[in-house]
């Protein structure tokens, strides 16, 4: 089916104290493989497109977001497509053209008051061009920030950053950290839900990959609206190729391993939505 706005599997989610998930993908591969694994569960998914993946497509948008929505026609999933981690402004102003319908603009690494400015800015632009944006106060973890270990985000500064600077969703830092490969990161439930009390938009989690599947649902119980997860198909995916070729190092055709890495995904989306959600049933 077409693709469907960000801001309505969020809302929905909200609406019923549930989570969307949100895969970020590399390559068509992934994208067919996230794609199944929502089929198969039977929930709504987020497609992820970072800035990285941008880069590593010679700095071209268009053609994964291009497989994003065409594949998403032709798919049974509900899904919608998300431009993320975004430092890049010019990428950022040309999101609604590559089809995106929400935007993570990333200006963590900025100091507290450019990042609320840039911010600010750039939500101005998004929303008059209709777009849903996600931001954070400080920088997720894995990239020497806010999320290293020990570090939180704050009830009362996310409250007036998300004042400042008008955003309709906020990454927070309350335990995760980016790139974990095993899972074994504990989550701060009680901080989930004070800042779910004190934020009035929704929370979202970065770095789930390395977060447990009852600290997911922990979390999503305390307040958390969209979780990411990005590394756990990498995993999945490499480890798939990796095993073929090991078991074969005669292959030279990529759709013989490509193949099992695709379906190496689609497990990994079906396995971490009935983990999260439960019995298939859209959110």
């Amino acid at each position: 089916m077409p693709l469907v706005p960000t801001a309505d599997l969020v809302a929905s989610a909200a609406s019923a104290g549930r989570a969307v998930l949100a895969f970020n993908v590399v390559t068509l591969e992934q994208v067919e493989g996230v794609l199944a694994g929502a089929e198969r569960a039977g929930h709504p998914v987020v497609l992820q497109v970072s800035e990285n993946a941008v880069a590593f497509h010679g700095g071209r948008a268009g053609p994964l977001a291009a497989a994003c929505r065409t594949a998403a026609e032709g798919s049974t999933a509900r899904a919608s497509l998300h431009l993320d981690h975004a430092t890049d402004l010019d990428l950022v102003d040309s999101a609604a053209a590559h089809g995106f319908s929400s935007v993570m603009v990333d200006a963590s690494r900025l100091p507290h008051d450019e990042n609320v400015a840039v911010t600010a800015r750039a939500t101005r632009a998004l929303h008059a061009q209709g777009l849903f944006v996600e931001a954070e106060l400080g920088e997720v973890g894995g990239k020497d920030g806010a999320h290293a270990p020990g570090v939180r985000t704050d009830p009362d500064e996310a409250a007036a950053f998300v004042a400042a600077t008008g955003v309709d969703a906020l990454a927070v830092a309350v335990g995760s950290s980016h790139a974990m490969t095993s899972r074994t990161a504990r989550l701060d439930h009680d901080l989930v839900g004070r800042l779910h009390a004190a934020v009035p938009v929704p929370l979202v989690l970065h770095g789930s990959s390395g977060v447990p599947a009852d600290e997911l649902r922990a979390a999503v119980a305390a307040g958390m609206t969209k979780v990411n997860v990005g590394t756990l198909l990498g995993l999945a995916f490499t480890a798939a190729v990796r095993n073929r070729l090991d078991a074969d190092p005669s292959v030279t055709d990529p759709r013989r391993y490509l193949r099992e890495a695709r379906e190496a995904v689609a497990d990994a989306v079906a396995t971490t939505l009935a983990e999260v959600h439960g019995a298939a049933g859209g959110s």
